[in-house]
This record gives C-alpha cells, sequence and structure tokens, in this order.
C-alpha cells in the first residue's frame, strides 16, 4: 500500500473528491458504493429481511453466508452502474464495527484484498460515525457543531458533533433500542420483522392518546434513555385490549417513543446552545418522528438536518461519505487493523 495518497479525481479550484468504493456488512444488509464527492455514483444494497423474518430476529449465521454470497455480484453491479473500472478507484473502506463479528469480518476482508491488490489505501469506518454524519452528506457542507441523534435497532444515541471525527457522548439508551422497542412490540402485536415500518403504517389515522403509555426517564434531568418499560407496559396491557383497534394502540405505542426522543434531543441542543439538529439511523424513516422533529424545531428556531431515507438504514454510501472526509485528512488504515464487534463512537 502506498505511503502518500494516490492521486484523486479534483474540480479545477475546488476540493479533491476522491472516488471511494465502501463496504457495509454490520449486520443484515450487504451493501456496497461508490461515491466521488456529493455524489453517489452506484448504491446497491441486498436485503436480508426475509431470510431472516421467520426467526423474528437477525440470525448471524444466515447474516454471513449471504453477505458471502451477495458481495461479489453487487461489487461487480456497483462496478457497471458508476461506469468505471476498480483501478480507478482512489480508496477502498468498510465498516469495521459495531455490528456481528462474522459480517463484519467478510466485509473488511473483502475491501482489505482490493485495497492490496490495486495498491490503494484502505479505510476502516465506524458504522456510528456512518449514520452520524449522513444529515450532512449531499449538503455540501462539512459537519458542522450539532447534536446527533443516532436512532435505529441496536442504537440509541445523542451526540455533540464538533465536527469530523469530534464527537461527545451525551446520552444513550440504559437498556432497549427505540427500533428494539418497536421490534419487540411488533412481536407482540404478531407483526412482520421488521415491525418498525409496519407499526409506522398502522399508526396512521390511530388516537395518539388512546392508551397512556410510559415515557421512562423523560423528565430524568440527564440525556439518556430506556425503552425496555415501555415495551413491558404493551405487555401487560395487550390482554386487557379485546376489541381494541391496532391502529390506536401502534399509535399510542409510537407517540410515546417520539416523545422522549425529541424531548431529549431538543434539550441536549439547548443545553449545549447548539442551533443544529442531525437525525439519522433506520428509525429516523419513521414519518411520526419527522413530522415531530420538524414541528419542534420550527417552534425552537433550530435548523433540523435529517438524512435522506436511503441514508438512514444500513448503507454503504454513509460509509464512503466517512471515508472520503478520512482521506482528505491523510487518515488511513493499517491491512493489520481487526474488526470490533463493539466498537465505540467516543
Amino acid at each position: 500500500m502506498p505511503d502518500s495518497a494516490p492521486e484523486a479525481s479534483a474540480v479545477p479550484g475546488g476540493p479533491v473528491l476522491p472516488r471511494v468504493m465502501a463496504i457495509e456488512t454490520s449486520c443484515d444488509e450487504t451493501a456496497v458504493a461508490i461515491v466521488a464527492g456529493g455524489s453517489v455514483l452506484a448504491s446497491e444494497i441486498a436485503s436480508q429481511v426475509q431470510l431472516h423474518q421467520p426467526y423474528g430476529g437477525v440470525v448471524p449465521e444466515v447474516a454471513s453466508r449471504s453477505h458471502l454470497t451477495q458481495l461479489k455480484p453487487l461489487i461487480g453491479r456497483a462496478v457497471e452502474a458508476a461506469g468505471i473500472g476498480l483501478e480507478q478507484i482512489d480508496i477502498f473502506a468498510a465498516t469495521s464495527g459495531p455490528g456481528l463479528a462474522t459480517s463484519l469480518m467478510l466485509g473488511v476482508s473483502t475491501a482489505k484484498g482490493l485495497a492490496l491488490g490495486f495498491g490503494k489505501p484502505y479505510i476502516a469506518v465506524n458504522h456510528l460515525e456512518g449514520h452520524l454524519l449522513s444529515p450532512f452528506f449531499g449538503t455540501g457542507r462539512e459537519a458542522e457543531p450539532c447534536i446527533g441523534l443516532i436512532v435505529s435497532g441496536g442504537h440509541t444515541l445523542l451526540v455533540k458533533v464538533e465536527g469530523v471525527g469530534n464527537y461527545k457522548l451525551l446520552g444513550r439508551t440504559r437498556d432497549d433500542a427505540a427500533g428494539e422497542a418497536f421490534d419487540k412490540a411488533g412481536k407482540l402485536l404478531k407483526l412482520p420483522y421488521p415491525a418498525g415500518p409496519h407499526i409506522d403504517r398502522l399508526a396512521v389515522g390511530g388516537s395518539r392518546d388512546r392508551f397512556d403509555f410510559p415515557r421512562s426517564m423523560i423528565h430524568s434531568g440527564d440525556f439518556n434513555f430506556s425503552f425496555s418499560g415501555l415495551k413491558t407496559s404493551l405487555r401487560y396491557l395487550l390482554p386487557k385490549l379485546e376489541g381494541e383497534s391496532i391502529h390506536d394502540i401502534c399509535a399510542s405505542f409510537q407517540e410515546a417513543i417520539v416523545d422522549v426522543l425529541v424531548r431529549k434531543t431538543l434539550d441536549a441542543a439547548k443545553s449545549e446552545r447548539l442551533r443544529i439538529i442531525a437525525v439519522s439511523g433506520g428509525v429516523s424513516c419513521n414519518t411520526r418522528l419527522r413530522e415531530r422533529f420538524r414541528q419542534a424545531c420550527d417552534e425552537s428556531g433550530i435548523e433540523l438536518l435529517l438524512a435522506d431515507p436511503r441514508l438512514c438504514t444500513d448503507n454503504a454510501a454513509m460509509i464512503a461519505h466517512v471515508a472520503a472526509r478520512r482521506f482528505r485528512s491523510g487518515e488511513f488504515s493499517a491491512l493489520d487493523v481487526d474488526i470490533d464487534p463493539n466498537l465505540a463512537l467516543v
């Protein structure tokens, strides 16, 4: 691997725009993307939802087997869609953690092999940083001081962002992540996995105040979260709900999660005296969450940045976006850097 960065595409008088191929295999989505600057030249994703639905959750062995069969054809499709050859890629990147160990290993090994074979740099990317910076992708703006909320199936984090690579953890879930709470509620309601999108759709037209679900830690005075009690409340309530509308149940349950997420995030922005909130992660696709954040930020005079829905769920474009920033600051990864299934953001 070369000691210095290779030549990359550039706009006359503008910044260097490296061509990045990134691989994302942290959990149950196999994704490959090619990005140059703020443009996505190719983004290929193979979903495993149908493979895991019979189990009601992600099975690590099933996930890794699917990654193994999907990676090569996805890389081929990405190169074809981008209209460039692999030899024209400036950087190869992959998610190195957090995630499932066997899944991470496949993506990282593939990216390292390509970097070694073509004599290009390799950059290991934190999956959470990919989510955190995704609201800035395509805006033409670098990461600015803001409050970042990452809300997904496995994570619920509030982060103070000072700039790329400069983060302070303000709060996190003490138990279930918000997306995990949606999925566990879905099991109780006998909804398909993943349950979040189904609850979102069923909540439309339902009464948001029909059931008084708990808003755990909403007045805790800190920026941590807890959603396990909400799930337990639903479990004990369901046997008493003969003839009740599932639309009302879903709307009330969803509103409890949204209330906490919005309140804590706005409180963090006010506490840190920041005027930008950036929301990302799979749960940020939730239509009610987006609506409530828009309303709350408008009322508070805070700028809201929401990741494009295509960048909310696991994808490789967000990984490429982070790798491009690392490239520009000369931060490369050694080929002997290992995966870390428990990799922390800060």
